[in-house]
């Protein structure tokens, strides 16, 4: 779902109100700047393709480890992300926190 939204330029679509988004640098945002941080990426005006490595789910919550790609015109980032979702009353699953670079981001300071 968000490989849809991001690629259609929406990915504010599959964050969950007050959701947390941890930059490469390793600071955790939330709020509008959940939304600049994919703006950024967005900006560069490529595709982005995930690959699900794992999806462990209890109830309402799930933990996603996906790996992730985005790349053309010369651009190549990649990274394994380390993601929590919850499902929401109207069934769809929002990110709460969205940590796209996993551990190779930068200790949280």
């Amino acid at each position: 779902m968000f490989a849809a939204a991001f690629n259609a330029g929406t990915p504010e679509i599959v964050y969950e109100d007050g959701a947390v988004f941890v930059r490469p640098d390793g600071v955790s945002v939330t709020g509008a700047d959940v939304h600049r941080a994919n703006a950024e990426l967005l900006a560069l005006g490529l595709p982005i393709t995930v690959r699900p490595r794992r999806v462990e789910v209890a109830d309402d919550i799930a933990l996603l480890i996906v790996d992730w790609t985005i790349e053309g015109d010369g651009v190549h980032l990649e990274g394994t992300a380390t993601d929590v979702a919850c499902r929401g009353e109207d069934g769809h699953w929002r990110y709460v926190i969205d940590n796209p670079f996993g551990v190779r981001a930068a200790p949280n300071r």
